[in-house]
C-alpha cells in the first residue's frame, strides 16, 4: 500500500533551487543521475523533486508543500540561523487546528509549511 509521497515542484533555474535548498535548508541531492532539467533532494526521511519550467511566474505560482516535522522550534532556529526569509504571514505560531506551524517562499515562490501536531 501507499508508504510515502514526493512532491513536484515547478523551478525556473536548477542552479538556485540547488544552491537554496542544499546551502540554506540542508537538504542533500538524492541518486546518482544528473538531469539538465530535473532536481531530486533529500532532507532526512522525504524528498522534494522539480521540474523545470523556465516559464514561470514566481507570482503566479501556487506551488505549495507541507511538510511535517517532530521539532519544529529547533527546524525553525536553524533556519533563521540560516539567514532564511520566513513568509511575512508565516511566522511560527500554534494554530487553532493543533498544529505548530510556519512557513517560507522558496527562490520561485513555492510555499513551504512546516508543521508539528501538538
Amino acid at each position: 500500500m501507499l508508504t510515502t509521497i514526493n512532491p513536484k515542484l515547478p523551478m525556473r533555474n536548477k542552479t538556485v533551487t540547488e544552491d537554496y535548498y542544499i546551502n540554506k535548508l540542508g537538504f542533500v541531492k538524492f541518486g546518482v543521475a544528473d538531469y539538465p532539467d530535473y532536481l531530486m533532494l533529500q532532507k532526512d526521511s522525504i524528498q522534494i523533486h522539480f521540474f523545470q519550467f523556465k516559464g514561470l511566474r514566481p507570482k503566479k505560482n501556487y506551488g505549495q508543500v507541507y511538510i511535517r516535522t517532530s521539532e519544529i522550534d529547533k527546524l525553525y532556529r536553524e533556519f533563521i540561523a540560516n539567514g532564511i526569509a520566513i513568509h511575512p504571514n508565516g511566522a511560527l505560531e500554534t494554530k487553532p487546528w493543533g498544529q505548530k506551524e510556519f512557513s517560507l517562499l522558496d527562490p520561485d515562490s513555492n510555499l513551504l509549511t512546516f508543521g508539528q501536531e501538538l
